[in-house]
């Protein structure tokens, strides 16, 4: 009930609860009045039964007296029958007489079940009304002729000694209470029915006066934006808490307006202080391999070497191609933009990869292939920048005094290759694996942190995949391109 109370406004809560809470009392009020007539007609029968009754008790005791009937044989009673049968006809009633032991004494009307016994009480029967409070046991009876009430009662002489036992059958008149009750209930439907319609009327207009505040706030408040010229609010006759919303909504107009302002130059602050970093971060990174190349040709060269134009000219093509990054990225700052939009181009992935390794030590890259060639369309300065990076990342990720190895294998599959760079280092800590690729984070105390970032961008602007796994033993990236 709450998600569905939660998708509806502010209004119609208001006007279903003011509808709920009427109908919810209408129905109280009905229920209530119901069972309060039951109860009160169950009285009124239940006094009536008592009063019949003890007029029947005076009448018998009356004519018991007057003809000694007391511990008399039913041969005895039966000569004053027709003096019992008046009785019924002056209080229009029926009643039997039992003596102590149940037998008939007098019979006029009685239940199916006692007739079934042989018009004898049971003796379990005489046993409830012997052992009663007031000598008097009432019974619930559902015979054929219908539901009614009966009295067992002892019937005593003057000196309280109980002489014989009285039955007294009440049948209630519900014709006219129920015909009385229906009229009642019909009459306060109609009120009820009226009220109802009367509080949708009230409910709906309250609701929509309450809510109208309200809707105007939120009007306000869905056209606030940090970079709109937003107005305040102004209401007339605004109620307190409604009026304390509307001065907290304008004091947050005040401020959205001075943080914009300062927001804006802090941005302008912020754009030039990270163009600055990753632009000396970018024209770094290539000066790292420069430098191992240099110091590798220094110590490879011989005068005596028959291959030294062949190294000379690898030598030169690596320089070239490092300070070709540089001279983009240059470009790039002179043009206000981030990196060069990649010029994508078939290359051969193994060749500019092996290339790109041959900067590192050797002893330290081992470098598989499942094909000699494979041609993919892909920005070869940028994916110098990107081998260099992971290299690079996973060489210092090898602690201090353990020696650094670092598997690099291009797979083919199917219609993608991927490529792994895998090293032996002691992991990622699972509190900074999810930052990995985030620009500006990093573990290291040397560094701007782009490096990962830069790679991810880069292998999202060739339509590609970048993840990794990690775990005690080291770390495996993994680049995955389309063929």
């Amino acid at each position: 009930m709450a998600p569905f109370l939660r998708q509806i406004s502010l209004r119609t809560q208001i006007f279903i609860s003011m509808i709920l809470l009427v109908f919810i009392a209408c129905l109280l009020i009905l229920g209530a009045t119901f069972f309060q007539y039951k109860n009160e007609s169950k009285d009124y029968n239940l006094f009536r039964l008592n009063r019949k009754e003890n007029q029947l008790r005076s009448q018998i005791n009356y004519l018991v007296d007057k003809n000694s009937l007391i511990n008399k044989p039913k041969p005895v009673w039966s000569k004053f029958e027709n003096d019992f049968s008046a009785i019924i006809k002056i209080h229009k009633v029926n009643f039997s007489l039992f003596d102590l032991e149940g037998k008939p004494l007098f019979t006029s009307f009685l239940p199916l079940k006692i007739i079934a016994n042989n018009y004898t009480l049971k003796q379990e029967l005489i046993e409830k009304i012997q052992n009663s409070f007031e000598g008097r046991f009432l019974e619930q009876n559902n015979d054929e002729i219908g539901k009614f009430q009966s009295s067992y009662s002892l019937l005593k002489d003057k000196n309280g000694r109980p002489f014989a036992l009285l039955f007294f059958p009440y049948f209630e008149d519900v014709s006219f209470s129920e015909n009385e009750l229906s009229t009642f209930l019909q009459s306060l439907y109609q009120i009820y029915l009226l009220m109802l319609v009367f509080a949708i009327i009230l409910a709906y207009f309250i609701s929509r006066y309450i809510s109208r505040s309200l809707e105007t706030i939120r009007m306000k408040i869905d056209q606030t934006g940090l970079l709109k010229q937003n107005e305040k609010i102004h209401l007339k006759n605004a109620t307190r808490e409604i009026s304390s919303l509307i001065n907290s909504y304008n004091k947050m107009i005040d401020d959205i307006e001075s943080s914009a302002e300062l927001l804006a130059k802090n941005q302008r602050e912020q754009a030039w202080q990270e163009m600055a970093k990753q632009v000396a971060h970018e024209i770094k990174n290539p000066l790292t391999p420069m430098r191992l190349t240099v110091q590798s040709f220094q110590r490879k060269f011989s005068e005596k070497d028959t291959d030294n134009t062949s190294k000379i000219e690898a030598f030169s093509q690596t320089l070239i191609e490092q300070i070709d990054t540089m001279s983009n990225v240059a470009n790039a700052f002179s043009d206000f933009a981030t990196l060069p939009v990649p010029k994508l181009v078939s290359s051969d992935l193994v060749e500019v990869t092996r290339r790109s390794l041959e900067i590192f030590e050797k002893n330290k890259i081992n470098f598989k292939t499942s094909n000699p060639v494979v041609m993919v369309k892909l920005d070869r300065t940028q994916w110098i920048r990107v081998i260099t990076n992971l290299i690079q990342n996973a060489l210092q990720a090898v602690p201090q005094g353990k020696k650094a190895r670092v598997k690099v294998k291009i797979e083919v599959l199917n219609t993608e290759v991927k490529i792994y760079f895998t090293d032996n280092g002691n992991g990622i800590p699972i509190s900074i694996q999810k930052k990995v690729f985030e620009p500006k984070f990093t573990t290291k105390s040397k560094g701007m942190g782009l490096g990962l970032g830069i790679v991810k961008n880069i292998i999202d602007s060739h339509g590609g995949k970048i993840d990794y796994k990690t775990g005690e033993k080291g770390t495996t990236f993994s680049i995955t391109l389309n063929l």
